[in-house]
């Protein structure tokens, strides 16, 4: 199977970069994803981040890291989320 027929079979899946803040957990870890937006009204630029619960299968991220993530189907009471590279390691 191709790339391409995968992803129409499934539908398209959100990807997001994030960085690593916590892998304390087994084979999971916890991924902060920052936005940036204009306020509507005083067109000021407000920053918000929301934290992600991400599988990670062979427990490879650490803290600092920067990684994408893709979603998945539930694997988990929180977990939605597949690691699916490590962009960046931490120095």
């Amino acid at each position: 199977m191709s790339q391409a027929s995968t992803t129409t079979e499934r539908g398209r899946r959100k990807i997001r970069t994030g960085t690593v803040v916590s892998d304390a957990m087994d084979k999971t870890i916890l991924v902060r994803i920052d936005k940036q937006s204009l306020h509507r009204v005083y067109r000021k630029t407000v920053r918000r981040s929301s934290k992600l619960q991400v599988h990670d299968e062979t427990n490879d991220a650490h803290v600092g890291d920067t990684v994408r993530v893709m979603e998945t189907k539930p694997l988990s009471k929180t977990k939605r989320w597949r690691l699916l590279e490590i962009v960046e390691r931490a120095k």
